[in-house]
């Protein structure tokens, strides 16, 4: 277990896109230390029995103390799930907070800001420099934006850092807009050496921790959260999953940053990037939209890449409606747009928090005045992420009771197998619920036969029968193998050959997660 240091860093992101960061003491929870940084967190016990604090921990190692079944379920802790209360970080970590942050009595921080360098790198494209008074206060997730204004003046705007959380200066691009009120700002009045102020930081757009391949994607000065991004992953010694990046521009003197960007090629261990441009008239080597040029294998990995893109709204919904159609989504996909035409007057903004799910996903939108930022995750990825769970767990369980099994227990296994056959008429379920029954008590068994109560409630707590309930109905396609592989597993185990054993396993789990994935697809009409 990883020991605690005196103090851990702590982000709380609240639904609105605002992020306050406290410092946790060795003995302290998160809901101490946040009232001890005058942040509400809502709570009603204390004792981890009432659920009230519960969030969800994005990132970062903890103690997660003691709480009831009716507070937290088992399947929720193993999802990321905490109850505040009890937890006792170990590690820096990401907490989603599920308030807002008017509701949690605190906001966004105002800094004070010196511009220390300002260019005009194309006729689209302004980058400027800032160094923060305080900047030991500033402390932002690589993705986040400020709202920023020069003193005095009644507008701000809101601009993604695109700069890394750990560069003493943070910079900026700003998209050229004759007649904008930054842009006639930082293109008529402002020089080095003149102050702003900055409020934030902001955005539910942000890396999560990165555990997958990713796929990012830019359009004009989006661009800036993806450097962000990027510069962030360039800091992990230990991330080596390919990263490729999809940079699109209207003309080609939107493309800028272009020396940055090769530099990553040598910083990160697999990362590679190319550009696309939409105007007919420019001459380049990739034109049209950048979804003409995606590929789902390199670029998406067959739906186990996450996906990170910011630009333009009508890039936003293109690439959108393009991965809605695949037959394998992405696993998570995180957006933000922002809109040119918000106000941004300098007045408290409101902040609208949306959330859907239908058959294929679930989707989260936060929307103020000029940004929007949303986060959709496949169906399809939960599902297979009760079968992958499923996989180890059975595989654990086999070792534990392979030397144990009789004959006895064969024939009973043998039994429930084909009981669950019997409900499969070649590669259609002719009856659903007879099937799922049938299949939960032939993969519980093993559970039971083991004695041990903490296995079962973890093979209870997958929640992989409530999945299939979900899914699965009478005529839904099966893998026609899956019948085979109950009686396969059966044989492994007779055979006390725990490879064999691992090897039907990982099959089955194969089979099982196309079979949910197909049946998914199927009810939304795809």
């Amino acid at each position: 277990m990883t020991t605690a240091a005196e103090t851990q860093r702590v982000a709380l992101s609240f639904e609105d896109g605002i992020t306050r960061f406290i410092e946790v003491e060795e003995d302290q929870t998160i809901v101490d230390a946040a009232y001890k940084a005058r942040i509400n967190i809502p709570f009603d016990c204390r004792d981890g029995a009432c659920g009230t604090c519960k969030a969800f921990c994005e990132s970062g190692e903890y103690e997660e103390g003691d709480y009831i079944d009716e507070a937290l379920t088992d399947a929720e802790a193993d999802e990321g799930y905490i109850l505040c209360c009890q937890t006792y970080p170990l590690s820096e970590m990401l907490v989603n907070v599920p308030i807002t942050s008017a509701a949690a009595k605190t906001g966004a921080a105002t800094l004070i800001g010196t511009i220390t360098e300002l260019e005009q790198l194309s006729p689209s494209t302004i980058r400027f420099a800032v160094e923060i008074k305080d900047r030991e206060s500033l402390t932002y997730l690589p993705g986040q934006y400020m709202n920023i204004a020069p003193p005095n003046a009644d507008f701000h705007r809101s601009y993604s850092f695109s700069s890394g959380p750990s560069d003493d200066i943070v910079t900026f691009l700003v998209k050229y807009t004759p007649g904008g009120l930054m842009t006639t700002y930082l293109t008529e009045q402002a020089k080095v050496g003149d102050e702003l102020n900055l409020t934030g930081p902001m955005g539910s757009f942000f890396l999560r921790e990165p555990n997958s391949p990713l796929l990012l994607l830019a359009g004009g000065t989006g661009l800036a959260p993806i450097l962000a991004i990027l510069e962030r992953l360039a800091e992990l010694e230990d991330y080596d999953k390919p990263v490729r990046l999809v940079f699109g521009a209207t003309k080609n003197h939107d493309i800028v940053e272009v020396e940055r960007l090769n530099s990553y090629k040598d910083k990160l261990k697999d990362f590679d990037w190319f550009t696309v441009v939409s105007d007919p008239a420019e001459e380049h080597e990739r034109k049209g939209y950048v979804t003409d040029h995606l590929d789902p294998d390199e670029h998406l990995h067959n739906g186990d890449a996450d996906v990170y893109l910011c630009g333009p709204p009508p890039m936003v919904e293109a690439v959108r409606t393009y991965l809605g159609a695949l037959d394998n989504p992405p696993t998570n996909f995180y957006y933000e747009k922002f809109t040119p035409q918000g106000t941004g007057d300098g007045g408290t903004e409101k902040v609208t928090v949306t959330r859907e799910s239908d058959e294929t996903s679930r989707t989260l939108t936060v929307e103020s005045s000029q940004v929007e930022s949303g986060q959709v995750h496949s169906r399809v990825a939960d599902s297979e992420a009760q079968f992958q769970a499923l996989n180890a767990l059975e595989v654990g369980v086999a070792s534990l009771v392979i030397d144990l099994l009789d004959e006895e227990d064969f024939e009973e296994m043998t039994r429930l197998a084909e009981e669950a056959n019997r409900h499969i008429d070649g590669s259609v379920i002719a009856d659903a619920d007879g099937f799922i029954t049938a299949n939960t008590a032939f993969h519980e068994f093993l559970f039971r036969r083991s004695g041990n109560e903490a296995m079962l409630q973890a093979y209870r707590s997958l929640r992989t029968e409530e999945v299939m309930v979900r899914d699965l109905q009478d005529g839904s396609q099966i893998e026609p193998e899956i019948p085979s592989d109950h009686l396969k597993f059966i044989e492994a185990l007779r055979s006390r050959d725990m490879a064999a054993v691992r090897e039907v396993v990982g099959h089955h789990t194969e089979i099982a997660v196309s079979t949910m994935s197909t049946a998914i697809r199927a009810q939304s009409g795809e």
